[in-house]
């Protein structure tokens, strides 16, 4: 992995400063445009758990907002990990090999999350273990992807959500964005060193904060040590996402999570909004005609090559329809929301 980062860093990646091996990104932060035309990003931000053994999928499957057990090969699923009061953990992005179930998470929380679900396992034949440590990431999206990765691969998944394993590696397709396909490609170290120059030659060069930008215009959240505990899955329209199946057994939540779906309207949703400042997840905002309490938090945010954030943000459905939002306070500067690329109605699910 040294020898990644050291590589990336040779190419203009800007290194963290604490020794992390973070990469914000090469140099400038990309626009929305920039994003849309294509790019190849270094994701650095997140872990890979794998969960193996006999009993593995049906253990996450007593655990997770979603269903483990009917798990297809060449599917991704995103699930979410819940306190018994229905609030969310950790969300995750989720796939089945052939002897583990990969659990893809903020790499903020995982040692906590990885030791608080192995408490939970007891008799049960499944073991927990860090699946990415020798492995890196590369987001690519944007007009050019598929072009991009096609001389790689060949063939790419067809559809969102579904993967492919190829000797380069796992692919990814994930949620679509800007009209077209985004991919998150697990390899090893040498063949994405292999491969960059061509990516880069052909999109653009990005880091982590390129990937979340793409996320966030997505409408796919995150939770982050920010913001753990915070949201009910429908917060964070995470049920919109395929993230809760509602006819699955029992997990840590579920009566709650529930309950919020069938009984009575939903009140908060999680919306898309760009800010002329620096904001993050876990900052509250204020709407105007309610100075004296938050009506909502920011869930994740990410530098928009114009000066400030876009972020996805969580609040009343109320301070969502009159769009008159501010930062940190009523009097704070102000969020200009921005179209979600989904509805935010209930499905019936």
């Amino acid at each position: 992995m040294n020898n990644w980062n050291e590589y990336l860093s040779s190419q203009g990646a800007q290194l963290a400063t604490d020794g992390s091996g973070h990469v914000p990104d090469f140099g400038h932060a990309l626009t929305v445009a920039e994003l849309a035309s294509g790019f190849v990003a270094a994701i650095t931000d997140q872990a890979l758990l794998a969960v193996s053994g006999d009993d593995a999928a049906t253990f996450l499957h007593n655990q997770l907002t979603n269903d483990v057990e009917h798990l297809g090969l060449a599917d991704l699923r995103l699930a979410g990990y819940c306190t018994p009061k229905g609030r969310l953990q950790a969300t995750f992005l989720m796939w089945r090999g052939s002897e583990s179930v990969f659990l893809q998470l903020a790499r903020d929380i995982a040692p906590a999350l990885q030791k608080r679900l192995s408490m939970f396992v007891m008799r049960a034949k499944a073991k927990f273990s860090d699946a990415g440590g020798t492995m890196v990431l590369l987001g690519i999206g944007g007009a050019g992807a598929e072009a991009a990765l096609l001389p790689l691969f060949g063939a790419l998944p067809a559809t969102p959500y579904s993967r492919i394993d190829h000797p380069l590696g796992t692919l990814l397709r994930v949620a679509d964005v800007f009209g077209a396909p985004r991919y998150q490609w697990l390899a090893t170290p040498e063949a994405a060193q292999a491969a960059w120059p061509a990516l880069a030659s052909a999109l653009r060069p990005a880091g982590t904060d390129a990937w979340r930008l793409s996320e966030i215009h997505a409408g796919v959240p995150q939770v982050t040590l920010r913001t753990q505990e915070q949201f009910v899955p429908q917060m964070v329209n995470f049920e919109l996402l395929g993230g809760v199946n509602f006819k699955k057994g029992c997990y840590p939540g579920q009566e709650i999570v529930a309950r919020s779906q069938y009984l009575g309207k939903l009140k908060r949703r999680t919306a898309l909004a760009t800010i002329n400042a620096p904001a993050q997840a876990g900052n509250e905002v204020f709407a105007a005609d309610d100075p004296d309490q938050p009506c909502g938090m920011i869930v994740n945010s990410a530098p928009n090559g114009a000066g400030g954030v876009d972020a996805l943000v969580e609040m009343k459905l109320a301070a969502i329809e009159q769009g008159n939002v501010h930062l940190g306070s009523a009097s704070g500067v102000p969020l200009r929301m921005l179209p979600m690329p989904y509805a935010l109605d209930a499905l019936d699910l």
